[in-house]
């Protein structure tokens, strides 16, 4: 017997069983986003590793341990999209959609990818779904996004969430901060892991973030960003909490919440719930007012999130399950199998969900699989041309005519 193959480590594979708890969340979201005007795009599944060295950070874990990079045929560096924000600024700008009416709102669902250790709710390739708001500085921008995510939590039943909401200021009012974390880093630095000490130069904020223990401790008494807001990013802030407030939506102020990206400004946000454990995150975002910018495009200010599809899932409690189907025919021998297929394609063409035996199974194993699946009804086509509709809930049956069956069978969904 030759050696089996597995799915590469990190990855997995969405069985027929799993598909529609997926596919709920992209309905929830189209219908959510829709209505608040916003449209869908895709991008690339891999990108010029450029766009992410450049935007997301070289001293990110994600650029400096995690991408997927490679050389193409023609000896150009690519890299599979670790993020969905640089992405869609770089079509933001290579399609000039400056032009059109500010902001764009758009959302996204797709395939991204990091290496690293894989645990529960995390993989190297996943599927996010996100949303952007780009072209608007108002705070009236930020508690819509914030408010997207949590109501999309909410309609997919997320139990237990968590809005965590601190702010970066702008990068000019953040400079006399870095240079005051960084002392505060140095005087500290006996007590700090290795990676930490490396980073005190070139990203001092991800201190935060740290897992080590020693470190933590030294981080409690940090400064926040969030303790030092002053004018135009406090007034920001400011307003955003007021809208969720309004909005009547939950928060806790953290000042510890830096985010992974170092494109972000201003409002970030993350929602947890426990159901996750340790690994808590189902999703979040932030304010990236200089990224189109940093890309060649106008100054534009903007603001998105992104969630893990798998994470919502996990944290959802989404039991894999099989679809249910509106009827089931069964055939009483294998001579009514060609009068079975016409009557199901008939049904089907009415817009039923509708099955057949395939397998030569006996009337009473046809059955079985009618149960199996879920169906409500059974039509049973017997030798003599005749057809009995089997109600599968009470098991009574009625003499039909087969050219009835449609409109005696309800749909589980509107045709």
């Amino acid at each position: 017997m030759a050696e089996k193959i597995k799915a590469p480590r990190g990855t997995f594979d969405v069985l027929p069983g799993d598909a529609d708890a997926r596919a709920a969340i992209v309905h929830a979201a189209d219908s959510q986003f829709r209505r608040a005007g916003y449209g869908r795009i895709e991008t690339p599944i891999f990108e010029d590793t450029a766009l992410f060295s450049r935007t997301v950070g070289e001293a990110t874990d994600i650029v400096s341990k995690e991408m997927f990079t490679f050389d193409d045929r023609g000896g150009r560096s690519v890299t599979l999209r670790p993020e969905g924000t640089a992405p869609i600024c770089r079509a933001y700008v290579e399609h000039g959609m400056h032009k059109l009416a500010q902001p764009v709102k758009i959302w996204y669902l797709g395939q991204y990818f990091r290496y690293e250790a894989p645990q529960a709710g995390r993989f190297r390739q996943f599927n996010q779904i996100g949303a952007e708001a780009i072209g608007s500085d108002s705070p009236v921008v930020d508690a819509e996004l914030i408010g997207l995510l949590h109501d999309l939590l909410v309609a997919l039943e997320v139990p237990s969430l968590d809005l965590r909401l601190g702010s970066l200021g702008s990068p000019e009012s953040r400079i006399d901060y870095r240079e005051e974390l960084q002392a505060y880093l140095r005087a500290n630095e006996s007590e700090l892991s290795r990676e930490v000490i490396e980073r005190i130069e070139t990203n001092p904020l991800r201190a935060f973030d740290s897992a080590d223990p020693a470190t933590k401790a030294v981080m409690q008494s940090a400064p926040t960003m969030l303790e030092r807001l002053e004018g135009q990013d406090a007034a920001h802030f400011d307003e955003v909490r007021a809208l969720l407030d309004q909005a009547g939506i939950g928060y806790t102020l953290d000042g510890t919440l830096v985010r992974g990206l170092d494109y972000y400004t201003r409002t970030i946000f993350e929602f947890h719930s426990d159901r996750l454990g340790a690994q808590s995150q189902l999703g979040g975002g932030g304010r990236y007012d200089g990224l189109v910018a940093e890309l060649g495009g106008p100054e534009t200010p903007a603001i998105g999130w992104a969630a893990g599809v798998e994470r919502i899932l996990l944290a959802a409690g989404g039991e894999s399950q099989e679809s249910a189907i509106d009827a089931f025919v069964a055939i009483a021998d294998a001579g009514q199998s060609r009068r079975a297929a016409a009557l199901v394609g008939e049904l089907r063409n009415a817009g039923l969900a509708v099955e057949m035996d395939l397998a030569g199974r006996s009337m009473k194993g046809q059955l079985k699989q009618a149960d199996r699946l879920g169906a409500r009804a059974a039509i049973i086509l017997d030798a003599d041309g005749r057809a009995e509709l089997r109600d599968m809930r009470s098991g009574e049956q009625t003499a039909i005519d087969p050219a009835d069956a449609a409109g005696l069978i309800d749909p589980k969904e509107p045709r």
